[in-house]
């Protein structure tokens, strides 16, 4: 059954109606029905016009409350502009049903729509839950890895990259397996480096009963033909050059957002400057937050309404937590360390520091300029990336950690092993 906590359009009309034949001004109408989301069809049932400025002031500023507490709802917001008239709100259900889709037909380069986007978010059984079929079969054979944090060598001027969208489980821990949506089979998906200039060849392939797609932060294109959202069997390709260097997140962009980068689709792209920063160890942390559920079957499936309660059971480096306290990352005295921190959120910063140490240098902005020197701690936003360098002077360890500790100690915390 549907969660009975997340209201019904259905419900919300009949409500409305109701609440309108037995006479009600419409400034009774909200204490009627308490704290609910309403979208109001047909006649406002004040004398305004939406060509009034500030009517239709108004008017958004309810809708846009409903997207977030409806998700997707807005791109039918979108579409029902002045030009459209009334609605029939006599019109049946499947009626519905079927205008939606021949709208998605003939508009093939919209971006994603909800209707179709958020199914699994309807689905009976698993009502906003990643919990698909692919995500929890063979959960119990899900091996735990380390993710390797190493930043891998550059591919050269062109890279080609064919991934595909796939469901499936993954260990983060020895006792702990969620049911991931993911890009090439893990969470996050591979690190990808680049530098200014170079050409990025992309295709997405989506192997999952739900439409994904892919949204590079490192690229400066037209976002409604690229970062459409591909069906399940198909395919989207385009390319890119990125113009700035930093680190760059990744993710899907399919609709509603927040459910797709919190069920493990996301990344980070590094484009290093074209003119090379001086020798380093470098590695890639990606931070995020991951809402579970109670465990079913040996699966931990990530949880939709969690994520709008933005209270995570846990915050990780690179998908796993402390899994660099278990494993560190370890250099030599002498070695320069570069971090490139990217913030996959969905929802939270990371307050970075590594304890005992300071960053000599931290790039606001892409490398090499815009440096700041001797820094304890910088926020990465969500959805932001930032460098950081130190020079590791003395022998020690050194732990690296979101100082935000509410989130620090949920797993975002690790240790830099510095070897004599």
């Amino acid at each position: 059954m549907s969660d009975p906590n997340v209201p019904l359009l259905s419900d919300l009309h009949d409500q409305l109606d109701a609440a309108t034949k037995r006479g009600r001004a419409a400034g009774e109408l909200d204490s009627a029905l308490g704290d609910q989301a309403v979208l109001v069809f047909g006649t406002p049932p004040r004398a305004a016009s939406l060509s009034d400025p500030t009517d239709r002031r108004a008017f958004l500023a309810r809708a846009g409350a409903l997207s977030l507490a409806i998700p997707g709802i807005g791109a039918a917001l979108t579409a029902c502009g002045p030009q459209q008239g009334s609605r029939d709100t006599a019109k049946p259900k499947e009626h519905d049903e079927e205008e939606h889709a021949e709208r998605a037909q003939t508009a093939p380069h919209r971006n994603s729509d909800s209707k179709l986007d958020s199914a699994v978010l309807r689905d009976r059984q698993h009502h906003g839950s990643s919990a698909t079929r692919d995500a929890t079969q063979g959960a119990q054979g899900a091996v735990y890895r380390r993710y390797d944090p190493t930043l891998p060598p550059r591919a050269g001027s062109r890279v080609q990259l064919h991934w595909h969208a796939r469901d499936t489980p993954v260990r983060i821990s020895d006792d702990t397996v969620v049911a991931g949506w993911t890009f090439e089979g893990d969470i996050p998906g591979p690190i990808v480096h680049c530098r200014v200039g170079d050409t990025i060849e992309f295709t997405l392939t989506n192997d999952a009963v739900v439409p994904h797609s892919m949204d590079f932060h490192a690229a400066q294109i037209d976002p409604k033909v690229a970062f459409r959202s591909v069906p399940q069997g198909q395919s989207v390709s385009y390319t890119f050059k990125p113009k700035w260097a930093g680190v760059f997140m990744y993710h899907c962009g399919t609709a509603p957002v927040l459910m797709h980068i919190g069920s493990g689709m996301f990344g980070a792209i590094v484009v290093s400057p074209a003119e090379p920063l001086s020798a380093a160890k470098e590695f890639v942390l990606v931070q995020s937050e991951m809402y579970l559920a109670e465990a079913a079957n040996g699966v931990r499936a990530f949880d939709y309404q969690k994520m709008l309660q933005t209270t995570p059971d846990m915050v990780v480096f690179n998908g796993r937590p402390n899994q660099y306290v278990k494993d560190p990352i370890r250099v030599k005295v002498g070695d320069r360390v570069r971090f490139w921190v990217a913030d996959a959120g969905p929802t939270h910063p990371c307050q970075f520091h590594v304890v005992g140490e300071q960053f000599d240098t931290v790039y606001l902005g892409s490398p090499p300029a815009n440096s700041i020197r001797g820094v304890q701690t910088f926020s990465v936003p969500a959805g932001g990336g930032m460098c950081f360098e130190l020079l590791c002077d003395i022998a020690g360890e050194f732990p690296f950690v979101n100082h935000g500790f509410g989130h620090g100690q949920k797993g975002a915390i690790g240790f830099l092993d510095v070897e004599p």
